[in-house]
């Protein structure tokens, strides 16, 4: 909590440390009641600061110092200076030692930074800034030292010792205590320290590497969660070959771990050689667990595994530059993804994602550049701009550059800064001089905040060129009001009125240059000429999605259709289909504020109709076209949000086209359904598109209400054997009208499922997702629930966030009750885990976005928050940049 008012920190204000430690060596004695840190610390003073002696300032936070020796002298009370936050020594010479021994607190630590318990389990989350809250240190990431471990503990109740890097010993101690000791050779800042110590199972497996080393590969859980370890341990190694081929990077140590621990605040962290995940990053098994959750599981068992290179062996050198191992991580397990699945579906999944979320991120009071210049609290920029907005401008580098030039670049840069910690500008450089280009302007993109704008318009002419014009521009965001032009990376084909592709060569080019090409956008208005056009086309702008903007162009709704039939990019055939949905839905949304009869334009069904009856296209493919854009996108590209109309206007569309399509959409739920009665399930690409398709097709077919609809999902509720029909079902239930059926199947499935957290974090999000009248009444009741702990982040998210972030129309309910719900809620976190508090903030950050009388009671309850007594640094900076 903090005591005073938080300062900013700048990253003009950035200077390298005064000392570095070189060598950590640890001993954790561990105790149900406290804990013992002892540190040894190998310093020196840092040579790029020059002559002198300053004082040595640790970070040390909620300790309790027991002893400090300073080159073998153990010090007295009037030797150092004790503070809050900070052990203040002088050294004498420029080589020294330091040791402490500090006192601390794991089993009451509710925040869960630093040392902490999860049931019976220790176990660490140091990254941002947890390691202070261990043992006095030089917590920042650019402190760069070798750890060797030791970890005591009583034996019965903590069989299991482990740390980072390869275990040199171990043995009994005094009193059915025992020890282990673990080394990592590769220096790494205190961020990436792990210790766990419990009762734990493990499944073992080993992965040859490129050059015939043998390393063993562990999965450490819980004995009931022995069972659920296979799909990780598959992904885990599909991910070391793929790191291996795609960007030749091996594995460096003799062995690699993953905990699952069940409170956990962020989904997992890459800790060297330790990776300690939330367990719903790692569980997964057909009866327990979705199609979703065992793609997650893949992504994020890959993104961790990534982070030895890209965030370990190549680090930060300060937290402004989060995306330099973020953004580019996450860049990396996205083609991890694509290449194990549908690469055309997970390019629209991430940027569905990307455009309803990070886009309303970059509108909002917390927009910040993927590289920030400024920041009170480093946890509050564990955001989408660094992870998503991070991974766009990866990728577009990889665009401009191509695969080749990519690959040369990340060479260059693992192999120039390995040990080192780093920046952005240092990656940009070897992309640079791996290629012999110049990327100055383009790194614009880490540091203006804001998501630009291109609009583009054309003409054609009967000596048969064709110009498309573009002109960017980004709106004012609170950093700064004037944006600079970016670079645009826009990768486009022209199609004539069959459908074909055209050769596309550029006036003054001596030949074409392919039918589908990539051009730079670099100024404020920019003109591009293409000629021996013969007739005029019609363009396919901005394929595969090639830069996070938001492009315009006046297509007409059967332009969109004839894109939707002929466009040879997949990506574009689905945004031609989200575009049309988008202007059909708005002209709902304006009859419905008009009091007019809603009317839905006959194209949307005709082109669904089109696409559901297209057996050739993947049927991932097919379930995400006919998915229509969210209501919360549908709020994010509104000047002003009119949550009853959009709610209004979207359920019409869905009931018409579920009636239109009935007979299409039942054939097809049969025929997939049929398939999954016959076929044991398989956590694959082909067999994840079969249930995606029937899922989405069951959720259209409820809406007419027909009796063998529902006859169909108690069927697919009760006989399948498979989490992703069971809570596919089980959703479609809880928002019909079919109340009997719909108790029975919430009791069933809690009774059946009631030993299983994350399967009963699963039955909490249906519930409070339902769209049905009543939804913060039946929030507030499923928190008395025996299964809900407000304790547990996962039970957080699950319940309060899927209500506050996906339920809109129950949320902003008009008399701001659920305003008031959530900001009492934010002030009981914030008193015990502050991270999750200013987390579940963000849904009333964006007050501006709704009618006059929603922003003043959603002003008012940030209001309320800010005065409701002693607000920890994460809630602080939130709230006041959101009144600000």
């Amino acid at each position: 909590m903090r005591t005073e008012q938080p300062k900013m920190i700048y990253l003009k204000d950035y200077q390298a440390p005064e000392y570095l430690i070189d060598e950590t060596h640890l001993t954790f004695e561990l105790f149900e009641d406290h804990s013992l840190v002892h540190a040894q610390l190998v310093m020196r003073r840092n040579p790029e600061r020059g002559p002198g002696l300053p004082p040595l300032v640790l970070d040390g936070q909620q300790l309790e110092l027991l002893s400090v020796t300073l080159a073998d002298r153990e010090l007295g009370i009037a030797d150092y200076q004790l503070t809050e936050n900070h052990l203040t020594l002088q050294p004498t010479s420029t080589t020294f030692t330091v040791d402490t021994s500090v006192r601390i607190h794991p089993e009451t630590n509710t925040a869960l930074e630093g040392l902490y318990k999860s049931g019976t389990m220790f176990c660490t989350q140091c990254e941002a800034e947890g390691f202070r809250k261990i043992t006095y240190y030089l917590d920042r990431p650019d402190v760069m030292s070798t750890f060797t471990t030791t970890v005591v503990a009583e034996q019965h109740s903590y069989p299991v010792l482990l740390s980072n890097g390869n275990p040199i010993a171990s043995g009994p101690g005094e009193d059915g205590r025992h020890w282990a000791t673990w080394e990592d050779p590769f220096k790494k800042p205190a961020y990436l320290f792990a210790l766990v110590a419990g009762d734990l199972w493990c499944v073992e497996d080993s992965f040859t590497t490129m050059t015939e080393r043998n390393v063993a590969l562990r999965i450490y859980v819980e004995p009931e969660n022995i069972d659920k370890c296979q799909h990780a341990m598959n992904s885990l190694k599909k991910s070391m070959r793929w790191d291996e081929e795609v960007y030749g990077r091996e594995y460096d140590l003799d062995i690699f771990m993953i905990v699952a621990v069940n409170d956990f605040n962020m989904g997992a962290m890459e800790n060297k050689g330790l990776n300690i995940f939330n367990s719903s990053a790692v569980l997964a098994k057909a009866e327990t667990a979705t199609d979703a959750a065992h793609q997650r599981v893949e992504a994020i068992v890959a993104h961790e595994y990534f982070h030895n290179w890209s965030g370990n062996r190549v680090t930060c050198r300060d937290w402004f530059q989060l995306s330099l191992k973020e953004g580019f991580t996450v860049f990396r397990d996205s083609g991890f993804s694509a290449d194990m699945n549908s690469a055309t579906v997970k390019r629209i999944q991430d940027v569905a994602y990307l455009r309803t979320h990070q886009f309303a991120e970059d509108a909002g009071p917390m927009a910040h550049a993927v590289r920030p210049d400024s920041f009170i609290e480093i946890s509050n920029f564990y955001t989408l701009t660094v992870y998503e907005k991070g991974s766009e401008v990866v990728g577009m580098i990889h665009t401009l550059l191509g695969a080749e030039g990519f690959r040369k670049g990340s060479d260059l840069y693992f192999e120039r800064h390995d040990g080192q910690a780093v920046t952005c500008d240092d990656f940009i450089k070897a992309m640079e001089d791996a290629n012999g280009v110049d990327l100055t302007q383009f790194k614009r993109w880490y540091s203006q905040a804001g998501t630009p704008r291109l609009a583009v318009s054309e003409s054609y002419d009967a000596a048969k060129t064709y110009s498309l014009t573009f002109r960017q521009s980004c709106p004012p965001t609170p950093d700064k009001v004037e944006k600079l032009p970016f670079v645009i990376p826009v990768e486009l084909g022209l199609l004539d009125n069959q459908g074909g592709e055209l050769a596309l060569r550029l006036a003054g080019e001596a030949s074409a240059q392919g039918t589908s090409r990539v051009i730079s956008v670099t100024e404020a208005e920019q003109t591009f000429t293409f000629v021996d056009i013969a007739e005029q086309p019609l363009p396919s702008l901005l394929r595969g999605f090639s830069a996070p903007v938001k492009l315009s162009f006046p297509y007409n709704r059967d332009q969109l259709m004839f894109l939707m039939q002929h466009d040879s990019d997949g990506f574009n055939r689905w945004d031609a289909g989200q575009q049309l949905s988008v202007q059909v839905l708005q002209e709902l949304i304006a009859q419905q504020q008009k009091g007019e009869a809603l009317v839905l334009d006959q194209r949307l069904v005709s082109a669904l109709r089109t696409v559901l009856s297209d057996e050739t296209l993947d049927q991932a493919m097919v379930a995400e076209m006919l998915s229509l854009p969210s209501e919360a996108y549908l709020t994010e590209i509104s000047e002003v949000a009119d949550v009853e109309a959009i709610h209004i206007a979207r359920e019409f569309a869905r009931k018409q086209l579920a009636d239109a399509l009935f007979e299409g959409l039942w054939l097809r739920y049969q025929a997939n359904r049929d398939l999954s009665k016959q076929t044991p399930y398989v956590a694959e690409a082909e067999h994840f598109a079969r249930r995606a398709l029937q899922n989405i097709a069951l959720s259209y077919l409820m809406l007419s209400g027909k009796p063998e609809v529902l006859a169909a999902t108690l069927e697919q509720f009760d006989a399948c054997d498979n989490m992703t029909e069971r809570l596919t079902a089980l959703a479609v239930l809880v928002n019909s009208p079919f109340e009997q059926q719909k108790a029975k199947a919430l009791a069933s499935f809690a009774e059946h499922f009631k030993d299983n957290p994350l399967v009963m974090d699963q039955w909490f999000s249906v519930q409070a997702g339902s769209v049905l009248p009543g939804g913060l009444d039946r929030v507030k009741a499923l928190m008395q629930h025996p299964a809900f702990n407000i304790k547990n982040p996962n039970k957080v998210r699950a319940l309060i966030g899927a209500f506050a972030g996906q339920n809109l129309i129950n949320f902003h309910a008009a008399d701001g009750s659920g305003y008031r719900f959530l900001a009492d809620l934010v002030i009981e976190l914030n008193g015990f885990n502050p991270q999750i508090a200013s987390r579940q903030l963000a849904p009333l950050t964006r007050w501006r976005k709704y009618d006059d009388a929603r922003q003043a009671l959603m002003k008012g309850e940030l209001e309320r928050i800010r005065g409701s007594g002693q607000l920890s640094s994460d809630v602080f900076e939130v709230v006041s940049k959101s009144l600000a």
